[in-house]
Parts: structure tokens; C-alpha cells; sequence
């Protein structure tokens, strides 16, 4: 009796072996996607580049010319109501500014001085309008350097672009199904391959209308992009 339970314990046992592999080859059925979502959105901010500069006889007097019209710079900020946390001083510089002929010979023609900003403006469409009040304010003595419209806060879009993302996977994860004749299981994992960073700068046109000058925005795409695996049935 007891040669005979032991038996089939061992049988058991063997059953149970050999079933095991074929239960984990399914698991290891799988099939993988990539895909991404993209959001186009109207920037809601502006950077503005700009510089104060002047020439001079020394490198004291130029420095002391630009900071007065630094100061006018940050006077027009203010009455713009631009928050002092988004005006940034970028470099200060002085160095001497020569005149070459074409004969070889080289003028000393003075010293330069310069100190240059980047102003974030919140409000995009009051842009234009603070390009023409910083050259009003510093005049020749103000150079406008770049504009570059940006979005404030990405967010809202990244939620959007993910859950496109998500649906353009599951898409495609099925289509593939479909033809090979199988289906869907569960999520063994999803990856986020590439996220929405800060865009490099994009200059916007910068026109004038009715001597006011005007920034394009343009549109700017929010773009996630991610890795889908679903185990097959």
C-alpha cells in the first residue's frame, strides 16, 4: 500500500514538471509597441533678450553710461509690471572696441560696456508692446536680441499627450493581435521613453503694425513618447 501511494506521488509529481514550463512559456508571450502623443499649443509667454550697451572713452565711463540705461531698462520694466523674480542680469561686460583699416592700421575707437537681461513676460500678448518701451527707455543704447515664445506651464498638455500616447499604443498593440490571431493580456510594464522638455528657443517674427510692434507666437508641440508591453493570451 505504501509502495503504492509513494507511486503516485512520484507520478503526480512528474505531471506537475512537466506542466510547468508550457505554463511559463505563455507567460513569456508578449508582444511590445512604442508610440506618442502630441499636443500643439499657443505659447503663453514670451522671453525677451535684451541689452544695454554703450561706447566711451574708458572703461569706467561705458560701464557707468550702461548702467543708466540699465536702470531705464528696469524703470520701463517695472511700470510694465514685470515682477523683478523674471528679470535676470545674463553678463556684464567691458572690453575695448577698435577700428581696423584696410591698410593694417588699428584705431582704438573707445571702450564698451554692456549688460544684458532676459525678461520673462507672463502675459505673451503684451510682448510687442515691451519691445517698444525698452527702446523708448534706452533708446540707441538698448539693443533687442531675441524673442522667444515659450509655455508657461506644460503641464495640462503633458496629461493630454500621455493619454494619447497611451491610446495610440493600445491601438497599435492590437492591431498586431488581431493579425497574428491572439489577444491582449495585462500591462507587464509601460515606460516614459521621452518627456516634454524646454523647447530650444524659437525667435518669433517681430513686426511692426501701426508703429507697434507685434510678436508672433506660433504654435508649439507637447510631445510624450513611451514604451508599452502586454503579456498575450
Amino acid at each position: 500500500m505504501k509502495k503504492r501511494i509513494s507511486l503516485l506521488a512520484v507520478v503526480a509529481l512528474s505531471i506537475s514538471s512537466m506542466a510547468l514550463p508550457a505554463a511559463q512559456a505563455a507567460e513569456s508571450r508578449y508582444i511590445t509597441v512604442k508610440a506618442q502623443g502630441t499636443v500643439k499649443v499657443v505659447p503663453d509667454a514670451v522671453r525677451i533678450n535684451a541689452t544695454a550697451t554703450n561706447l566711451a572713452s574708458t572703461n569706467k565711463d561705458a560701464l557707468s553710461a550702461t548702467s543708466k540705461t540699465a536702470a531705464a531698462i528696469r524703470a520701463a520694466l517695472k511700470t510694465a509690471k514685470i515682477d523683478s523674480k523674471d528679470i535676470a542680469t545674463t553678463s556684464i561686460t567691458t572690453f575695448p572696441e577698435y577700428k581696423y583699416g584696410n591698410d593694417g592700421t588699428t584705431t582704438l575707437l573707445g571702450y564698451r560696456a554692456t549688460q544684458s537681461f532676459t525678461i520673462t513676460v507672463k502675459a505673451a500678448n503684451t510682448a510687442g508692446a515691451l519691445v517698444d518701451s525698452l527702446v523708448a527707455a534706452g533708446g540707441d543704447s538698448v539693443q533687442i536680441n531675441g524673442v522667444s515664445p515659450f509655455v508657461l506651464d506644460s503641464t495640462k498638455a503633458t496629461e493630454s499627450a500621455r493619454a494619447i500616447a497611451v491610446k495610440n499604443a493600445k491601438s497599435r498593440a492590437l492591431s498586431y493581435a488581431k493579425l497574428l490571431g491572439v489577444s491582449l493580456g495585462k500591462v507587464n510594464y509601460l515606460t516614459e521613453d521621452s518627456s516634454p522638455v524646454p523647447p530650444a528657443p524659437i525667435f518669433a517674427t517681430a513686426k511692426s503694425e501701426a508703429d507697434a510692434t507685434v510678436v508672433d507666437l506660433g504654435q508649439q508641440d507637447v510631445t510624450v513618447a513611451i514604451t508599452v508591453q502586454w503579456s498575450l493570451r
